[in-house]
């Protein structure tokens, strides 16, 4: 008697770890995820080539990149663009800025969506993600982009986001991770802002921003995920 309930436990248990285990599993394979360390990394901005002309796709940067002797291991759309593909609010590139900071409060679409924020890595390679009001320029910056709405700020979901919210596109973002590395994440499939920002937040991220929507696009072979086609403005690589 003692025997059999002993199993019975066993295999409650075991069915309970596997429902989690599933469960987990399929939450997980709605996004497509990369996680950046910037001291052993090398993580690059891109606008416009040699010829001044935009890259426009992942395709290009990867041809371009190959002609110099490099290899385009991970790339994302960086952020949002206006109709010339020009980016949309602060852009650095190498410590230059390109584009320059949007301070509007009340203009039309997501980026607009307060508080938007700015994604910069400094010349040490030490990344931050910031509210724009929170934002202030200095010498170090090697790269910037704008973008928004935010998604985490200071490990709490934007108010602004409602669960269960019928708005959904394929989603892609970046935030911060606790042991400092950063993470990238594109929904597989469509999704709203509250549940693309709890991934991030459940990753431990205590800042995370929206980078863009419908149009995302995600280059990572690795993950056997490879897609080269779009037309973008800012493109977030990384090269060896």
């Amino acid at each position: 008697m003692k025997k059999n309930y002993l199993k019975f436990i066993l295999l409650f248990f075991l069915v309970c770890t596997s429902f989690n285990y599933s469960f987990k599993t399929k939450e997980h394979s709605k996004y497509i995820s990369y996680e950046v360390d910037l001291k052993k990394q090398h993580l690059k901005f891109y606008w416009k080539d040699k010829k001044k002309e935009n890259y426009r796709n992942f395709q290009e940067l990867k041809e371009a990149l190959k002609k110099d002797g490099h290899e385009l291991v991970f790339a994302m759309n960086g952020g949002m663009y206006n109709k010339d593909l020009s980016p949309q609010g602060l852009y650095i590139e190498k410590g230059i800025v390109k584009s320059k900071l949007d301070t509007a409060q009340n203009g039309y679409g997501n980026f607009y969506l307060q508080p938007n924020g700015i994604f910069f890595i400094t010349d040490k390679n030490i990344p931050h993600i910031n509210t724009t009001q929170e934002f202030t320029f200095a010498k170090d910056i090697a790269y910037a982009t704008q973008s928004g709405p935010m998604l985490l700020i200071n490990g709490k979901i934007h108010d602004k986001f409602n669960e269960g919210s019928p708005n959904v596109h394929i989603r892609n973002g970046v935030g911060i991770l606790p042991n400092g590395n950063l993470l990238f994440a594109m929904s597989k499939e469509k999704v709203n802002f509250f549940d693309f920002s709890n991934f991030f937040k459940e990753k431990g991220c205590k800042n995370a921003l929206y980078l863009d929507g419908f149009v995302s696009k995600t280059y990572l072979p690795s993950k056997n995920w490879e897609q080269l086609d779009g037309e973008f403005g800012v493109i977030i690589g990384e090269i060896k």
